[in-house]
């Protein structure tokens, strides 16, 4: 890459809580390359043990799924008393405290107070209207990553976004699915049949910075400069972390919340103007790090947002296992379903878009979570900041038409 040489290297992500994992082979990467389909793609676990198990009894113990025959049951069984209405706390700045502790304590990884980002700079690339510069900086005390950083010409201070890569079952590009790379062929290859696929052959990163704002991006563990993972990998990796004492999904949340940070604080940037948007698992990432940092002032969230209950049913995707690993934090439905973590943020300004066609978030899941969200955002008369909206003609896509309305809406609200 052009400018300062970056001490860790594109597989630096293997050494410390991740490294014993890769000694396996890459059988995932076939699977890897149908796309957000992990979103929708990826190995099916298989129950042949479970099957075995049961052999010579009258009823199976595992269903199709995989769930345990008694699922029905544990599922009545969340109800989700922490949840903004539900939960005895009345104050609603009281509620958020105790909501967002209870969320900080099940991501296992504590906060990085103290750390300092000690950001290290690459030479700037003149773009269109907007110039583009790799950074390294230490998100938490355990590694340095690698993120890009796009700034429009001018003296600014500017409105920021920090921008959050998907999931999709690729691993080799992460933060190059939304900004165009400038110093590797072989991933502007692939980056651009990624934004060709899902993002109407437009790299979003690029578009904002054209529009006047800042834009950081970086990779998540297992992407990019931090990769390639194998797909098939992903749950040993999360195993070995819980073994750790850590979590894979904790990292990933306490490193954005921390991206925020630093996004907020360089000088060409407006503190009280930052936004986090992403699709797919990166809108799933941008109102988690809202609900985790008030560094955030709004929030555009596409193709990941459902009800846990509508969610955890035979046939969804996340039954697979594997990237639902990225997600899952241990003990949380005890408390909060998904709309409930988002509503943290309430009542500052967040958009939600969903596609009627998405097999990934059924309409029945999207509608539940909706409902949910716009109760919050009733209850703190504020109703007009949440964004609300199912293209009924789209699936797990953020094209163009949607990439506008978002441009749009975040000129408006920030």
């Amino acid at each position: 890459m052009n400018g300062a040489r970056d001490p860790v290297g594109r597989r630096a992500f293997v050494t410390g809580a991740g490294a014993a994992v890769l000694a396996g082979g890459g059988a995932g990467r076939a699977a890897a390359a149908t796309g957000p389909a992990e979103a929708g793609a990826g190995t099916a676990e298989t129950t042949s043990a479970a099957a075995e198990a049961s052999a010579g009894t009258a009823e199976t113990a595992v269903v199709e799924g995989p769930l345990p025959d008694f699922h029905p049951a544990l599922t009545a069984a969340l109800t989700f008393p922490l949840a903004w209405g539900t939960s005895p706390i009345r104050d609603f700045r009281a509620w958020r405290r105790a909501a967002r502790a209870q969320v900080d304590e099940l991501l296992i990884v504590d906060r990085e107070d103290g750390t300092p980002y000690a950001p290290e700079w690459g030479t700037p690339v003149q773009r269109d209207g907007y110039r583009g510069q790799s950074v390294t900086l230490s998100l938490t005390r355990y590694e340095r990553v690698r993120a890009v950083l796009l700034t429009p010409d001018g003296p600014g201070p500017f409105p920021a976004v920090l921008l959050l890569h998907d999931h999709g079952a690729t691993f080799d590009i992460g933060k190059e699915k939304l900004v165009r790379p400038w110093d590797d062929d072989v991933r502007l290859a692939s980056a651009r049949g990624w934004a060709e696929k899902y993002f109407s052959g437009r790299f979003v990163g690029d578009e904002l910075a054209g529009r006047g704002y800042v834009v950081l991006c970086a990779d998540a563990l297992g992407w990019g400069d931090r990769g390639p993972l194998a797909h098939d990998q992903q749950q040993a990796l999360a195993s070995n972390f819980y073994n750790l004492g850590s979590s894979l999904a904790g990292l990933m949340a306490r490193e954005d919340a921390r991206a925020a940070g630093f996004l907020a604080g360089l000088d060409q940037v407006d503190a009280r103007r930052v936004a986090a948007v992403g699709f797919s698992m990166g809108a799933y990432r941008a109102w988690q790090t809202a609900a985790l940092t008030d560094a955030v002032r709004a929030t555009a969230c596409v193709c990941w947002m459902t009800g846990l209950k509508e969610m955890m049913v035979p046939g969804n995707n996340t039954l697979r296992g594997q990237s639902s690993y990225y997600m899952l934090h241990p003990g949380l439905p005890r408390f909060l379903d998904f709309p409930d973590v988002a509503s943290i943020a309430a009542p500052r300004p967040m958009l939600f878009f969903s596609g009627a066609l998405d097999p990934l978030f059924p309409t029945d899941g999207v509608r539940t979570a909706h409902e949910k969200l716009r109760a919050v955002w009733r209850s703190r008369r504020a109703e007009e900041r949440l964004r609300l909206k199912t293209w009924p003609d789209l699936g797990h896509v953020f094209v163009d038409r949607m990439q506008d309305e978002v441009f749009d809406w975040l000129d408006r609200v920030l």
